[in-house]
């Protein structure tokens, strides 16, 4: 390694992908206009996740780990919200 320059610290990144039938559920969401904003949310973020490259920021968990918790919520948004939560940083 060079004098004065840092290795830039590694980032766990979770291995997960969105699967084919959760995007596929994802884009019906996004295109229902009476789905509420969270499953919305939810579908976007579940959505940017077919790409390994991409996995769940804190607020997102936060949302999704909330929205499993309630009772108030779909099936569908829930699934969602599962599917969102295990993509998320290894370490938090």
């Amino acid at each position: 390694m060079l004098k004065g320059i840092e290795k830039e610290p590694e980032i766990d990144m979770n291995s997960k992908q969105t699967s084919k039938k959760v995007g596929s559920d994802a884009g019906k969401i996004l295109s229902d206009p009476h789905a509420s904003a969270i499953a919305k949310s939810l579908a976007a973020s579940a959505l940017s996740q077919r790409d390994k490259s991409h996995q769940t920021g804190a607020q997102m968990e936060d949302v999704a780990s909330k929205v499993l918790q309630s009772s108030k919520y779909s099936d569908a948004t829930k699934s969602l919200a599962a599917s969102v939560l295990s993509q998320s940083n290894k370490k938090r």
